[in-house]
């Protein structure tokens, strides 16, 4: 399907005259983050992801908030960033990881039709751009890569597994998650979901598949008031989470424009970044160094 997509924003730009200075980026939204070790407004500022040099996609911005403020609260950085990079002539793709999913999920849905200031792309040490003058409704957005993403909540929040002075805990309650925002909002940007399944330290807490701190029901995009246990078809035990568009077995339908781009099968991949671009955000830089250009 991302070849199929690329292929319509090609064909698209062909019929119409090119406009000066277009420039592509890829914005990363960096999930929870109790050490608090990145700095919000520093589009440089990859501590989270890993080595600063490593390849990311085209023009790389790191998308820094607090790490453990509300969704509500911190969405204002997410959207700083995608006024500066993504207005005008110029497009961005992302990439979120985790709660970064929320962040996004909940800016697109809330804000993602409103008028925005057409900005450019020069940050200020506070994160935001300058006007270039005129205005546009939402964001240019090609897609969206989504690593564990906790748009879904998570079991470990519900269960006060997290410490209860993160006031971030609160949003990823299963239940407040899914009710935070509308997910079949999308503006029409497809969510490509990466689903991790190396699970082992609370595996036990966690329904079906699991990452170690989220569970297939929210990396995998299944829509529905409340989480539900998803698996590897390998496990006979729980409903499979599909690839791709299709409702999981059961019948389980996933959110609008949310496709299971990697179903982790063979248990590959844990939660956690740690600083490497490790764990799941390892295959979603890998696709984002193919198709984000």
């Amino acid at each position: 399907m991302r070849t199929a997509v690329g292929a319509v924003l090609v064909a698209a730009s062909l019929l119409v005259a090119p406009e000066a200075a277009a420039t592509n980026y890829t914005l990363w939204i960096h999930g929870r983050n109790t050490s608090q070790n990145t700095t919000p407004g520093n589009y440089g500022d990859f501590r989270y992801w890993g080595p600063a040099g490593t390849a990311a996609g085209v023009n790389k911005k790191a998308v820094n908030w607090d790490g453990v403020s509300r969704i509500g609260n911190q969405n204002y950085r997410i959207r700083d960033a995608l006024d500066c990079f993504c207005t005008g002539t110029n497009w961005c793709y992302i990439a979120a990881h985790s709660a970064g999913d929320l962040h996004i999920g909940y800016a697109l849905a809330l804000y993602g039709g409103s008028t925005r200031n057409k900005k450019n792309a020069t940050p200020n040490a506070s994160g935001v751009c300058g006007d270039i003058g005129g205005t546009q409704a939402g964001w240019n957005i090609k897609w969206i890569d989504i690593a564990s993403g906790a748009g879904g909540g998570s079991e470990l929040a519900d269960l006060g597994e997290w410490a209860v002075s993160d006031p971030l805990t609160s949003d990823l309650v299963t239940t407040t998650a899914r009710a935070l925002y509308n997910h079949n909002t999308t503006r029409s940007v497809w969510f490509y979901m990466f689903a991790g399944a190396k699970g082992t330290l609370y595996s036990g807490l966690l329904p079906g598949q699991d990452d170690e701190a989220v569970s297939y029901h929210s990396t995998g995009g299944v829509a529905g008031s409340s989480g539900g246990a998803f698996c590897n078809p390998s496990d006979w035990f729980c409903n499979d989470l599909t690839t791709g568009t299709a409702a999981c077995e059961g019948g389980f339908a996933k959110w609008s424009f949310h496709t299971v781009d990697l179903r982790d099968t063979g248990e590959q991949y844990n939660h956690y970044a740690n600083g490497s671009w490790g764990g799941i955000v390892a295959p979603v830089r890998t696709d984002v160094v193919t198709y984000a250009l």
